[in-house]
C-alpha cells in the first residue's frame, strides 16, 4: 500500500470536527479484539497538526488500537484543510452501516447547510438515489421526540415514516402507542388511517408525503433511467419545501 507511515499513537489525536459523540463500546471492544488478532489492516487517514496528526479517518479504529494496546500504528498522511476535513469527517460518519437513520438525516442537512450541498450533489457522493437523500430528510420534519426514538432505536425508519403523516400535535401521542403496544409496521399504518378517519375535525388534505406524491417522483425517475439507457444525457434533481416537491429535471444539449 502507497504512502503508508507508522507512527506512535501517542502522536495522533481525534478529529476536532468528528460528528458522532456517542460509539459503541461492544463493538469497538471487538475491533480491538481483532486487531491484537490480525494486526491493523487498514490504515488509519491523518493529517499534520502542528507535532500531533489529527484524524481524517479512522475514530474507530484509532480507539481500538488504544484498547488492543498497540504503541505504533499504521497511518495514511494526507494534506487537507480545516473547511474541508469536517465534511471529510461527516461522510465517512455517513458510510458507516451502523448509523440511524435519523442521525443519517441529521448529517445529511449538516452537509447541506455547512457545505451548500444539494441533494442531488449529496446522493451522488454517497452513492445513493436523490429519493433516499430526500425520504431521510424529511424526518426531520418529525417531533423532536419521535426524532429521538429513532435515534435510540425504539422505533424503526418505516414507523417513522408513516408517523409524517399524523398531524405534529399528535405524533408523540401515536408514538406512545407504537412502544407499549409493540406495533408492527402495518398494525401502525392501519392505526392512523382509523385515528385520521374517525376525526370529524380532520382536515380532507393534509400537508406530508403521500404514497401518491412518492408514485409520481418513482415514476419520473424511471423515466429519466430510461432516457439515460437510450443515451441521452439527463438527470434529475429533487428540493422540498414545506409547501412543494420540486422536480428538476436537465437534459443536455
Amino acid at each position: 500500500m502507497k504512502n503508508v507511515n507508522k507512527i506512535s499513537i501517542d502522536l495522533i489525536k481525534p478529529n476536532r470536527y468528528q460528528p458522532r459523540s456517542v460509539f459503541d463500546d461492544d463493538k469497538i471492544m471487538e475491533l480491538a479484539q481483532s486487531i491484537r488478532e490480525n494486526g491493523l489492516i487498514q490504515p488509519i487517514v491523518v493529517r499534520v497538526d502542528g507535532d500531533k496528526y489529527e484524524i481524517i479517518a479512522g475514530e474507530r479504529r484509532y480507539r481500538a488500537s488504544i484498547l488492543a494496546g498497540l504503541v505504533e500504528v499504521d497511518v495514511i498522511i494526507k494534506e487537507v484543510e480545516d473547511k474541508h476535513l469536517s465534511q471529510m469527517a461527516l461522510v465517512e460518519n455517513i458510510q458507516r452501516e451502523d448509523l440511524t437513520s435519523i442521525e443519517e438525516a441529521r448529517a445529511y442537512l449538516q452537509l447541506q447547510k455547512q457545505f451548500g450541498m444539494t441533494q442531488d450533489r449529496i446522493a451522488k457522493q454517497m452513492g445513493k438515489s436523490q429519493s433516499t437523500i430526500a425520504n431521510k430528510l424529511r424526518l426531520l420534519n418529525l417531533e423532536g421526540v419521535v426524532q429521538n426514538a429513532i435515534a435510540n432505536r425504539e422505533i424503526s425508519e418505516r414507523h417513522a415514516r408513516a408517523l409524517l403523516s399524523v398531524e405534529k400535535n399528535k405524533q408523540v401521542e401515536m408514538l406512545n402507542d407504537i412502544i407499549e403496544k409493540k406495533l408492527t409496521v402495518n398494525q401502525t399504518e392501519d392505526l392512523i388511517k382509523s385515528r385520521n378517519g374517525g376525526d370529524k375535525k380532520a382536515k380532507p388534505t393534509t400537508k406530508g408525503f403521500s404514497r401518491n406524491h412518492q408514485l409520481a417522483i418513482n415514476t419520473i425517475n424511471q423515466a429519466v433511467k430510461m432516457a439515460q439507457k437510450f443515451g441521452i444525457d439527463t438527470n434529475v434533481s429533487q428540493e422540498e419545501t414545506d409547501e412543494e416537491i420540486r422536480l428538476i429535471i436537465t437534459i443536455q444539449k
